[in-house]
């Protein structure tokens, strides 16, 4: 994947509370968040981790294959930083997120 190759480690979950504990357990660098998780959304995992003082500065990227009108917004007032649609980018990934990591956070990715 374009990632390792970046050098950048991976934690993967297979649904929405893995991912709550997984982000909770790990407290990764960034999270690139599927909006269309089972048993509990990304959406509502975003909300949650922004909740929790120790995760809320956590940069979210939203990654959906839903790119409807709003759903940007949508994604941004949940507590996500960026927005990227499907299918992704594979050059430009790694730019947003050394771009997020540095801090240099983009509204309209």
């Amino acid at each position: 994947m374009t990632l390792k190759a970046k050098g950048y480690t991976l934690l993967k979950a297979t649904d929405g509370e893995e991912a709550m504990d997984i982000a909770t357990r790990e407290r990764p660098d960034i999270i690139i968040m599927d909006i269309q998780l089972p048993k509990m959304s990304g959406l509502e995992v975003t909300r949650r981790l922004r909740q929790l003082p120790a995760l809320s500065h956590i940069p979210i990227i939203a990654l959906t294959a839903y790119a409807m009108r709003g759903d940007k917004e949508k994604f941004i007032n949940a507590g996500c930083n960026a927005y990227l649609s499907k299918p992704i980018n594979t050059r430009e990934l790694p730019k947003v997120l050394a771009e997020m990591l540095s801090g240099q956070q983009q509204d309209n990715v």
